[in-house]
């Protein structure tokens, strides 16, 4: 089923050098997709593109003329985009609210809300041109569950999600839908020194992907996917 609904899909990954984005990467490489993918680490990407065959465009997504190049390659390329996967984003070591750096705070929100909301600026662009295609944004159980420590992280997903809700319901006259994926802990690199003490119950990238998946080829798609680690 995977090979006959995902083959030739034009998809579009951002963070996708490692971590869940290298995950979903690979899997869709795996299924026939052509994949666009983006990051800032230009070596670890080339890597990726390499191994999968996939177009590569370095981009820092908090720079909105980076994004929008990306949308340019896959269009110039393939004329469409079917699936756009944002992906990228930043954790901050947790932190009591006073003692929180706000120049690492307004780089987080950087990331993960401004770098979103670029991604969905240049899918919906095409999109409406289309008359058709799917916005995944990858978002956190912390845009839902309330985290002390995590102020600035649960801040920034809270206003991703409150974006991608809104941009679901302005578009979807256009044919356009936006998925939000909020899943709980996930074992990658994201964490770097700063893993949390159950980081050994945590997801695995493979099984998220493949919830993410397996939810993208329903016929109706759940519209906010939350997955839940063990003990949430």
């Amino acid at each position: 089923m995977y090979n006959r609904e995902m083959k030739d899909k034009v998809i579009v990954i951002t963070g996708a050098s490692r971590g869940l984005g290298e995950c979903i990467t690979r899997s869709l490489a795996s299924l026939g997709a052509k994949l666009v993918i983006s990051a800032r680490d230009a070596g670890a990407l080339k890597k990726v593109a390499e191994d999968i065959g996939a177009i590569s465009v370095i981009a820092d997504v908090t720079n909105e003329g980076a994004v929008q190049k990306i949308a340019a390659e896959a269009i110039s390329k393939y004329d469409r985009i079917d699936i756009w996967i944002n992906n990228a984003g930043i954790w901050p070591a947790p932190s009591a609210v006073e003692e929180a750096d706000m120049k690492k705070m307004h780089e987080v929100l950087e990331v993960n809300l401004f770098g979103m909301a670029h991604g969905c600026r240049a899918a919906v662009k095409q999109m409406k041109k289309q008359g058709f295609g799917t916005i995944v944004n990858i978002l956190s159980t912390a845009a839902i569950f309330a985290r002390p420590t995590q102020t600035t992280y649960a801040a920034s997903k809270h206003a991703a999600k409150g974006y991608s809700d809104s941009l679901r319901e302005e578009v979807k006259e256009n044919g356009i839908t936006v998925i939000g994926i909020c899943p709980g802990g996930i074992k990658t690199e994201l964490f770097g020194k700063n893993k949390p003490a159950d980081f050994d119950q945590f997801m695995t990238p493979e099984y998220v992907t493949k919830k993410i998946i397996d939810n993208l080829l329903q016929d109706t798609p759940d519209p906010e996917l939350v997955l839940l680690r063990p003990g949430q």
